[in-house]
């Protein structure tokens, strides 16, 4: 069969998030009906051309069960990265969980830098300015919205 293992043992709950640029932490839950000495172990892979790896900084629980991983100098591709976890198990086969992911998609944006605020009382007006949030997979200002909310005191 696809799945080889036992039904309730792959991992639950998969996500994955990239920030401050160059970081992607991912995490996820034990199956259900794991037995308890399963440990999972997380491959993933860029694009198509590059060679899979596996996760080099796991996230532990307290019963020293992987658990998640951080990424470090993560870039961003135009193909979909695929994310592998896998378990072992002395008593049983585990299943397998994995998916496509679009990196861009599992951004979280910086916050605007260098803001700076100039108010002329005699003109009642204010100009305010600030630097676009960096971002890991390209340098194009465009798809930015901003939302100022300004409080009067």
């Amino acid at each position: 069969p696809v799945f080889a293992g036992m039904n309730g043992s792959a991992i639950e709950n998969f996500s994955c998030v990239i920030y401050n640029i160059l970081l992607m932490n991912c995490t996820w839950q034990a199956g259900r009906d794991a037995p308890a000495d399963t440990q999972y172990f997380l491959y993933w892979q860029k694009s198509r051309n590059e060679e899979e790896m596996e996760c080099e900084l796991y996230i532990k629980d307290e019963n020293f069960r992987n658990t998640g991983c951080i990424f470090q100098n993560v870039s961003i591709g135009i193909e979909k990265a695929y994310f592998l976890v896998n378990g072992s198990s002395k008593d049983s086969l585990i299943q397998f969980y994995d998916e496509y992911i679009d990196l861009y998609k599992i951004e979280k944006l910086m916050p605007p830098s260098n803001i700076t605020v100039n108010c002329d009382e005699i003109k009642n007006d204010c100009m305010i300015q600030w630097q676009r949030p960096q971002i890991s997979h390209s340098n194009k200002d465009m798809c930015f919205k901003y939302e100022i909310n300004i409080k009067y005191k």
